[in-house]
């Protein structure tokens, strides 16, 4: 069987994001230091480590088969590409930012302005949809210098915490696009292919689960058992099972980290003791 290609970016955040997904999905990859191809172990796949703006071409062209890329350069460089599974990591967002020293009120404000960017396309739809003409500066690199040396007026460029952009003087002033690493498809991929991607998929997303909830098990005295079962989501029902000590039982559940410490409290308040919270490694539905 030929192997599935992938792309991953060559360094960086996602590079170790990407390489740590495969991981938690089983997939061990047989790289050394500086190789820009490797073959995993244990599973029918070859990884290509590309520059991350390069990818969505390789993708169109079919010499990858899937990537691991953020959504960000994907509406940038190939929104024609297919999304097989949103991956929830390398979350950031593509924003315009303004000097601190500016008013800005709308949109509007922008008209006629001149903005640095390294996204062209994605600047180029927002103000199109808002009716703006702007002339756009394309840089590659950092753009956040920009209005400090009379370049441009405003700038547009991914986000994460906004720290760069406190330390250039700048403010957010409009956001674009919200962003995180997505599997994204090639339009060429092969038949034999997409029976590997269905497995891939299949491991990825038990990962994801697992990575968004949390196993609890308490201690619940039988007389506020109903009660303490009514306050925990779980994914069906929770198990329940007779503690040594008469009156008591075990109570086990899956509870997902977003209502994570709301329910703790609650079933706390409830009369459950001895609470204890386990990672999950998988998680098959």
């Amino acid at each position: 069987m030929e192997p599935i290609k992938i792309a991953i970016q060559k360094s960086g955040r996602l590079n170790e994001d990407s390489l740590r997904i495969l991981k938690d999905c089983g997939i061990s990859i047989d790289n050394g230091r500086d190789q820009l191809k490797a073959a995993a172990r244990d599973f029918p796949m070859e990884v290509l480590y590309l520059r991350n703006g390069d990818i969505p071409q390789y993708l169109r062209d079919g010499v990858v088969d899937i990537a691991i890329i953020g959504e960000n350069v994907l509406f940038e460089k190939g929104k024609d590409i297919r999304v097989s599974v949103r991956l929830g990591f390398s979350k950031c967002r593509v924003s315009l930012a303004l000097p601190k020293s500016v008013d800005y009120s709308e949109i509007g404000d922008l008209d006629g302005k001149r903005i640095a960017t390294s996204y062209p396309n994605t600047v180029r739809h927002f103000l199109d949809k808002a009716g703006i003409s702007a002339d756009l500066h394309i840089i590659n690199g950092s753009v956040e210098i920009a209005p400090n040396i009379g370049l441009a007026d405003a700038i547009c460029d991914i986000v994460s915490s906004g720290s760069t952009l406190f330390k250039n003087n700048l403010k957010e002033v409009e956001v674009l696009l919200q962003s995180e690493a997505v599997l994204a498809v090639s339009p060429k991929i092969g038949e034999e292919q997409e029976g590997i991607l269905r497995q891939l998929q299949f491991r990825i997303e038990s990962v994801l689960r697992a990575r968004q909830n949390k196993y609890v098990l308490m201690n619940a005295p039988n007389d506020r058992l109903e009660e303490i079962i009514a306050l925990l989501p779980g994914m069906r029902s929770p198990t329940v099972l007779p503690l040594a000590e008469e009156g008591w039982s075990s109570v086990h559940t899956v509870i997902n980290r977003e209502r994570f410490w709301e329910v703790l409290d609650e079933v706390k308040k409830a009369g459950a003791e001895g609470i204890l919270v386990c990672p999950i490694e998988k998680m098959v539905l």
